[in-house]
């Protein structure tokens, strides 16, 4: 039994102690890894830098002195330092307990430059890219300008341009960057197509679209370089324009560009299905709200059963009827046509739901797309601010101030859910558009041969929304400088301010106008302020020093020189929907100037003017002008011939400046007068041309009288009576590339033997 138990403990001995020799070295390991995973990390040390500071290098480590080693940190400080961008290689070792970071760090650009481009700019290139002068060089942002480069390029219609970077070492590690251009040939849209399409042809379709077929005579234009975003926006366009003309189910397949075999031209082909046409069928309103009579709301609507669907129609009448409710009192409703399609009568019948909407806050304010226009200067013109309570209407009149200011071809405000139910977050997206403009006007006059004005405006000045002019006229007889600047927000308040400095020399003498030589110098001051939404009161001084001299008529006194100090306001109530280019509303305007408060001349000057525009067809507006005045001495003084009333030229079009109203006898000498009316009507339309070649057509008709000359007028034999003046004409409007051009052509049906015509009157404006 001895034995038996000593050999079992002696094979059990012999085991234990193989399996501790067989096992030893993968315990001494995983101790190790232990050990090391453990180990604390007394310093780290930074090889191979030249400008950046070692502390700089040591921010970015994920691991710091005093904590224990961990390879997962290691590698996050790894990728840390290389997306800083400073530095082309880095490794990191351990060293003991001491971590050693090598690093090779980029090279600083000395220079940037381009190399065989002709079509794009040094300026412009450099505009787009991220490499500049005295940043690091990195490989990525390279490639990332490459694709900028060869990006601007196919917008330019040059798709096989090729861009290759080259790098110049330079001493002190420094690189010269030289993008070398090559850039091929321009790729115009030569063909578009259209498939599926039946109702409309290829040709009326192409009109829609912003893209062009190439032509030799379109070289102001680029319509017809291919453009990715301006297919998107094609789509959209084909998309409203069927909407428009009655086919609810139209899509756009798809829509192709495509390179011919020479890689030279481009072929669009628009693939659509039109689908069938609708009629709109019963139009009703749903109003949720019990207090909001849906009836109040009908005048809104401008769907009208039976006439053919269109989207847009349905649109500005859930405009229209959210702002008038929002008039009523009812800030908060929301309106949503409800659709009930029927497609074997061909028809959809609307109706308007109203619900009170909930009330939601203003959380933030983002104003985008502003280059140069302040952002205060759109700020400012909202009546609500973040915290307020959300108000569409007056939303909507925000985005009427704004296209008011003239500084932007879009404006767009669009709302998104804040970070919370009950918040939202109004976007404001604007396309700012060139505010400075360098105005040139010439006109034949049957008295002064050629007329000429020059004026130099800014409307924008240095983004702060400052109003900057200065105009010259010039004539064989009459010369006028006139230099005039606005703050719209004076001291921060909704006041704006305002200076005029002017100078007139007029040389009459000998002429079919007055024979006189007047020299006008003066100096004003102008107030404005909004007394509610609609309504502005402008108030103004000026003090004018008049010296007349080689006066031919006893009616005026020769070597005289006269002080008028003068008072005045103009009062207007504008509804306008677009206060630029008005397609309706009504304006109406009073102003009156009152002399003699001091100086030498005295007299009340009263001027009315009302004006109306509505649009009659689709895209046609006619508009409708009266105009009045008056004007009488008081306190003993007479009315002078150079206070008073001088119509024709842009007045009564088809006359020349000062070409009706009283005129001595004989000499023809103009007198002006002390009472006047006019009227103007005209009507604007298309002229059937592709809306991209921005030509208007408009005709018009004029009529008016001036009569009831000066007091002083009686001591010499004159003509004044208040016969009718009459002309009609037509006139082509341009928005040309380099501005807008207007060619008006009139003819004087009804005159006086006395009275100077004008037939052609030409003006241009240049914008920058």
């Amino acid at each position: 039994m001895s034995k038996f138990n000593w050999g079992r403990g002696l094979l059990a001995l012999v085991a234990l102690v193989t399996a501790a020799v067989f096992s030893a070295p993968e315990v001494f390991v995983a101790q190790a890894r232990a050990q090391a995973s453990g180990a604390i990390i007394r310093s780290i040390d930074v090889q191979g830098n030249r400008r950046i500071e070692d502390e700089s290098v040591r921010s970015y480590m994920k691991i710091a002195p005093g904590q224990r080693y961990n390879a997962r940190l290691v590698d996050e400080s790894l990728k840390a330092l290389f997306a800083t961008g400073l530095f082309s290689d880095v490794t990191i070792r351990r060293r003991g307990s001491s971590l050693v970071v090598k690093v090779v760090e980029n090279p600083i650009i000395n220079r940037v430059a381009f190399e065989g481009n002709r079509k794009l700019k040094d300026k412009d290139l450099k505009s787009i890219i991220e490499m500049r002068p005295r940043t690091v060089f990195t490989r990525a942002k390279v490639q990332s300008d490459v694709r900028r480069i060869t990006e601007q390029y196919r917008r330019t219609g040059r798709f096989t341009a090729h861009v290759e970077p080259k790098v110049i070492r330079r001493p002190q590690d420094r690189v010269d960057l030289v993008y070398e251009i090559t850039e091929g040939p321009e790729t115009n849209v030569v063909n578009i197509n259209f498939i599926g399409n039946k109702v409309f042809s290829d040709r009326r379709l192409r009109s829609v679209i912003s893209t062009s077929e190439y032509s030799w005579w379109n070289f102001l234009s680029d319509s017809d370089r291919y453009d990715p975003d301006r297919l998107n926006f094609d789509r959209e366009l084909l998309r409203r324009y069927y909407l428009k003309k009655g086919y609810a189910d139209f899509k756009v397949i798809s829509a192709v560009a495509e390179l011919d075999r020479d890689q030279k031209n481009f072929l669009v082909t628009f693939t659509v299905e039109e689908g069938e046409h609708y009629k709109f069928g019963e139009i009703e309103l749903d109003s949720g709200i019990s207090e909001l009579d849906p009836e109040i709301l009908r005048k809104e609507v401008k769907t009208r059963q039976g006439r053919s669907y269109n989207a847009a129609k349905i649109d500005k009448t859930v405009e229209g009827i959210t702002l008038e409710a929002g008039r009523k009192g009812f800030a908060f409703a929301q309106v949503r046509p409800r659709y009930d399609k029927d497609p074997e009568a061909g028809t959809i019948n609307l109706t308007y739901v109203i619900d009170e909407g909930p009330r939601v806050y203003i959380e933030r304010i983002n104003v985008r797309g502003n280059v140069r226009t302040l952002d205060r200067v759109i700020r400012r013109e909202f009546r609500l601010a973040e915290g307020d309570a959300y108000n569409r209407t007056l939303v909507d009149k925000a985005r009427k101030k704004l296209l008011g200011l003239n500084f932007f071809k879009k404006v767009d405000i669009t709302t998104e859910l804040g970070s919370a139910a009950d918040k939202v977050i109004i976007n404001v997206d604007v396309e700012e558009k060139s505010t400075g403009e360098l105005s040139l006007g010439v006109g034949y006059s049957t008295t002064d041969a050629v007329v000429g004005d020059i004026s130099l405006t800014e409307r924008n000045l240095m983004g702060r929304g400052q109003y900057l002019r200065l105009s010259t006229s010039l004539s064989a007889k009459r010369q006028q400088l006139d230099l005039r600047f606005t703050e719209p927000y004076f001291l921060g308040r909704n006041v704006s301010f305002g200076v005029d400095i002017y100078g007139t020399e007029t040389d009459l003498t000998g002429s079919s106008s007055a024979g006189f030589k007047s020299r006008q110098i003066g100096a004003g001051l102008r107030f404005g302020f909004p007394l509610s939404d609609d309504v502005f009161l402008n108030t103004r001084y000026s003090l004018t020093q008049e010296r007349i001299s080689d006066s031919s008529q006893v009616i005026i006194s020769p070597n005289q020189t006269d002080i008028k100090s003068s008072v005045g306001y103009t009062l207007t109530y504008d509804t306008l929907d677009n206060p630029v280019s008005p397609t309706g509303g009504f304006k109406l305007q009073l102003d009156q100037d009152f002399a003699g408060l001091g100086g030498d001349i005295a007299f009340v000057r009263s001027v009315a003017k009302a004006v109306a525009y509505q649009s009659l067809f689709e895209d046609v507006i006619g508009s409708i002008r009266l105009s009045g005045g008056h004007i009488f001495g008081w306190r003993g003084k007479n009315v002078r011939v150079s206070d008073s009333f001088f119509k024709g030229g842009d007045s009564i079009r088809g006359f020349d400046q000062s070409g009706i109203g009283p005129r001595i006898t004989g000499t023809g000498e103009a007198l002006g007068g002390k009472t006047f009316v006019v009227a103007n009507a005209e009507v604007e339309f298309p002229l059937g041309l592709p809306k991209k070649f921005g030509m208007r057509g408009a005709v018009f008709a004029d009529a008016g009288t001036l009569f009831n000359a000066s007091r002083n007028a009686n001591t010499v034999a004159h003509e004044d009576d208040r016969s009718i003046r009459a002309s009609v004409g037509a006139s082509l409007l341009w928005s040309s590339p380099i501005g807008p051009l207007r060619f008006d052509f009139a003819k004087a049906l009804k005159k006086k033997a006395y009275d100077n015509t004008r037939f052609f009157n030409f003006s241009a404006g240049m914008r920058f």
